[in-house]
């Protein structure tokens, strides 16, 4: 049971890596979390253990590729909370071979990587904003990455000059464009909507390979999720600073 006062999170891909963490440090913030995950199953047991910490976590089946499976979801949360305070969009995938040259994708990785990290994420903040709207301070968090900055990507020098994962890397640039247009379309309203880069985090997506952990990677995902009314809106930061576009 949560109480009106208690905030209500949901965060998408949230069965492992950085979703999970979101999750766990929501919730060891008093937030009441819904761990969603495409296999119910799984994220009954991941939010079971969780549970068993002490922690306030719900698990909820959401297939962010599925609108039939969004709907559902969406219907579950009005009918348990009545609202939706916070909705991190942490879900993603990285498909590109990077042994291939960035003219040399296929448009089948180009199409399931905006499948999933840009129309995913649009239909599921669509589906959940008049939820979120129903909040006091209504909080949409987009997880994007540094890749996505066009300004980084075009600089001599820069850590990702030359980084080639372009179906990935664009995708992201478009995470970050959505962000800007809803926070303007928001803007007078009590709802904040931002983009975070969570930085180069040892993830199963990077095969182990990134520089810090992934309790340091959920935390600009949380700190944005919980920022007051005098929080930005239409920002895209990391930790709090800001980054280029």
């Amino acid at each position: 049971m949560t109480t009106e006062t208690q905030k209500i999170a949901l965060v998408t891909g949230a069965t492992r890596g950085i979703g999970l963490e979101t999750v766990r440090q929501l919730a060891q913030a008093g937030v009441h979390t819904l761990l969603a995950g495409r296999n119910r199953d799984t994220a009954v047991a991941t939010a079971l253990k969780l549970q068993s910490e002490g922690l306030p976590v719900e698990a909820i089946q959401l297939d962010v590729n599925d609108s039939a499976s969004i709907e559902a979801a969406v219907k579950a949360v009005a009918e348990r909370h009545g609202r939706l305070d916070i909705l991190v969009n942490n879900a993603g995938i990285l498909v590109d071979d990077t042994s291939l040259a960035p003219s040399q994708q296929s448009l089948d990785t180009w199409r399931t990587t905006f499948e999933t990290n840009v129309f995913a994420v649009v239909a599921v903040t669509n589906a959940f904003l008049p939820l979120v709207k129903a909040s006091p301070a209504g909080r949409i968090v987009n997880v994007s990455s540094i890749l996505g900055s066009l300004t980084l990507h075009s600089q001599p020098g820069s850590p990702i000059y030359g980084f080639a994962v372009p179906a990935y890397n664009a995708s992201k640039s478009a995470v970050n464009a959505w962000t800007v247009q809803l926070a303007y379309e928001l803007r007078d309203s009590t709802t904040k909507v931002n983009t975070v880069h969570p930085g180069y985090v040892k993830t199963d997506m990077n095969g182990g390979e990134g520089e810090i952990e992934i309790s340091e990677g959920a935390r600009s995902s949380v700190g944005m999720a919980l920022i007051g009314a005098d929080g930005p809106n239409g920002s895209f930061t990391y930790l709090g600073e800001v980054l280029p576009w």
